[in-house]
């Protein structure tokens, strides 16, 4: 994709759900180099699609780029979109990590989706494509485990 063609710099509008959302990509400057990117989404919401009520998440999305990063712009749309979108906690983790694979093509990626409790049961997510490389520093997504009232 052309710098000019991206989102970025531009009036874009919010996507009116996950499938509409355009995700721009940008070649990685340090291709030649292992490194982490992580983008972190502590208000992550959409939809139970039972109920229709709200649901909330802290996702942390690491990735090792081969040779393309995600641009930041798009991905807030993208995640923005899920707002009104119906889909169970699963779903929604792991059709993001697997939309963002098929766009970057990674040498590694995961994905944490934390979801906070619904009818008192808190359920997590996570999803992972590829290997750790070696000698890469990979730290901990630094959520807490759920303890309610603890």
């Amino acid at each position: 994709m052309e710098q000019n063609e991206l989102q970025l710099g531009k009036n874009a509008e919010a996507p009116t759900s996950p499938d509409a959302a355009v995700l721009d990509r940008v070649p990685n400057p340090h291709v030649d180099s292992d490194y982490l990117v992580r983008f972190t989404c502590p208000e992550f919401t959409s939809i139970c699609p039972v109920t229709g009520q709200p649901d909330f998440a802290h996702l942390v999305i690491d990735f090792v780029a081969d040779r393309w990063l995600v641009e930041s712009k798009s991905l807030k749309l993208y995640l923005a979109s899920f707002r009104n979108h119906g889909a169970f906690h699963e779903d929604c983790t792991v059709a993001i990590g697997k939309r963002l694979v098929d766009l970057l093509e990674p040498r590694f990626f995961r994905i944490g989706g934390y979801w906070y409790p619904r009818g008192g049961i808190p359920i997590d997510v996570f999803w992972q494509h590829g290997s750790v490389p070696n000698n890469l520093w990979l730290p901990d997504q630094g959520v807490a485990p759920y303890r309610g009232r603890g």
